[in-house]
């Protein structure tokens, strides 16, 4: 069985908006039978945060283009993208490169 994860998440770049306002959570994922990735992260995120509006930030299974992804402050694309295992204490961050005008 895979642990329980303790992980900060942060949205910014007026992604937060999608969560409330809320720039920080701290949330915990539930022990389950198989690693937590980014990709069963983002359901998690669809299913336990997102209160409007997820097409402004799902897009298929992955975040949609225009959002910044940084694991531990290194770009996603470095780290495997969706397939990153996350690790307890991790701290992954999604920032709207996208503005109205």
């Amino acid at each position: 069985m895979a642990a329980p994860l303790c992980l900060q998440l942060e949205f910014g770049g007026g992604a937060e908006l999608l969560f409330q306002g809320i720039k920080r959570h701290h949330v915990n994922l539930p022990e389950r039978s198989i690693p937590w990735d980014i990709r069963q992260l983002l359901v998690w995120i669809k299913e336990n945060l997102l209160k409007d509006r997820p097409e402004l930030f799902i897009q298929g299974d992955t975040v949609r283009p225009g959002i910044l992804v940084l694991v531990n402050d290194a770009d996603w694309e470095l780290m495997g993208e969706l397939d990153y295992t996350l690790k307890d204490q991790d701290n992954i961050v999604f920032i709207s490169t996208l503005h109205g005008g």
